[in-house]
């Protein structure tokens, strides 16, 4: 049977453009038939593996999304004394194994022409292999084992890869991500805003050296996870430990990083408020249906928790699914380390640790 883990996140920022859409608003979505903000699953993934913590706790053991890869071989051999020449043949040639490389008199001749997900074993695996051909081997590279079905990449294993001209070495992502979406009604307001030039003398006209427009929205995220440890595992080619850290670094991140959209004008870093874990092997289940009726009134954040909380209650009596036991820890453990599904902070219950030690457990 499989495991799956699933995280419910609520989280409140305060006015905000986390992710932008094509004119340079935060994205929006329908539900319940009234408009919500929305933050897109892939901008959170991009904001996790790349934040500094999950980079951390996983060193050794992530992949890079990258078009350049041709050209970092063709540098790392020119700093090995390689012929500008033999350098760049030898960089298209392995490239080339990953994906379609530009045309030989494209601006960047080394580069792949589509993003392509490479871990740090194929990577090493690459520029060895580019040395071997730069200084004169003669290596059939449609049998030279270079791509990888399994392997330490975290990042691989949880969001997975594909490869158009190689579907043998894709990767089923093991995290399904939705699109977080606020609990309540929220519309996209206008920022009106001036720039004034420092050296403008009061002589002169009293208007600003620039004027300019951006969006912005605020409001109390929902935000739901699904992991399949199983396959977690198995990506990561059976080493359970590192699945395990994987997953303890995902959650942590996913509560603690949201995308970096306007930072600077908004210094919208938010943690999670409130976060509930299950691990079962029943069906996996979002639990959004708490808020197609938008949460109301002055208290957001504790009317979401409570819609949230009453609607899962609900969807486990109907369909008589298992508790995650608050009351005694399965495991038998006691004190401020024992592992505990939620964590609240409007109420104090449990704590990010001990939620992360109850999932990897």
């Amino acid at each position: 049977m499989t495991t799956f883990v699933q995280l419910h996140l609520l989280t409140a920022y305060p006015p905000a453009n986390l992710n932008r859409d094509d004119t340079g608003r935060p994205k929006t979505a329908r539900l319940g038939n009234v408009d919500r903000l929305r933050v897109s699953s892939q901008a959170l993934k991009r904001a996790w593996r790349t934040s500094p913590a999950f980079k951390a706790a996983l060193e050794g053991h992530l992949g890079e999304r990258t078009q350049r890869l041709g050209e970092e071989i063709e540098g790392h051999l020119l700093k090995r004394g390689v012929a500008e020449a033999a350098a760049r043949k030898a960089a298209r040639d392995v490239a080339d194994v990953f994906g379609k490389v530009k045309g030989e008199g494209d601006k960047y001749p080394t580069r792949i022409e589509q993003l392509v997900f490479v871990s740090a074993e194929e990577r090493a695996d690459a520029l060895a292999l580019a040395e071997r051909i730069a200084a004169g081997e003669s290596i059939d590279l449609s049998k030279t084992p270079l791509l990888r079905s399994v392997d330490g990449a975290v990042d691989i294993g949880m969001f997975g890869r594909m490869l158009a001209d190689d579907p043998d070495f894709n990767r089923e992502a093991a995290v399904q991500v939705a699109h977080a979406v606020t609990t309540h009604r929220a519309v996209v307001e206008d920022d009106y805003y001036t720039a004034i030039d420092d050296l403008k003398t009061p002589a002169e006209d009293a208007g600003a050296g620039f004027v300019g427009e951006a969006g912005f929205g605020a409001g109390t995220f929902y935000l739901y996870l699904c992991i399949d440890r199983d396959l977690l595992t198995r990506n990561l080619g059976g080493d359970a430990e590192l699945a395990r850290r994987g997953l303890a670094a995902l959650i942590h991140a996913a509560t603690t990083v949201g995308p970096k959209g306007k930072q600077a004008s908004f210094a919208s870093r938010a943690l999670a408020s409130y976060g509930l874990v299950e691990v079962s092997n029943g069906a996996p289940h979002t639990l959004a249906a708490a808020f197609l009726k938008p949460v109301g009134g002055e208290d957001v954040l504790a009317g979401s928790i409570a819609a949230f909380e009453a609607t899962r209650n609900g969807f486990r009596a109907a369909y008589d699914l298992p508790e995650s036991r608050r009351d005694k820890n399965p495991e038998g453990w006691r004190g401020n380390d024992a592992a505990w599904p939620v964590y609240n902070t409007l109420t104090g219950e449990g704590s990010l640790k001990r939620l992360i030690a109850y999932a990897t457990r």
